[in-house]
């Protein structure tokens, strides 16, 4: 997978948020997204 420019706009993509609802990226087209995660929440490390 190819690293993305700072800047250049994110590609498509679908997930999960905290309910189980899928949340696609489109839905905020035009607007401020930030995503949030955690890459440790659910591993014993």
């Amino acid at each position: 997978m190819a690293l993305i420019d700072v800047g250049a706009a994110a590609p498509g993509f679908s997930l999960s948020n905290q309910d189980g609802t899928s949340v696609d990226l489109a839905q905020y087209a035009g607007k401020n997204v930030l995503l949030w995660w955690y890459p440790k929440a659910d591993t014993p490390g």
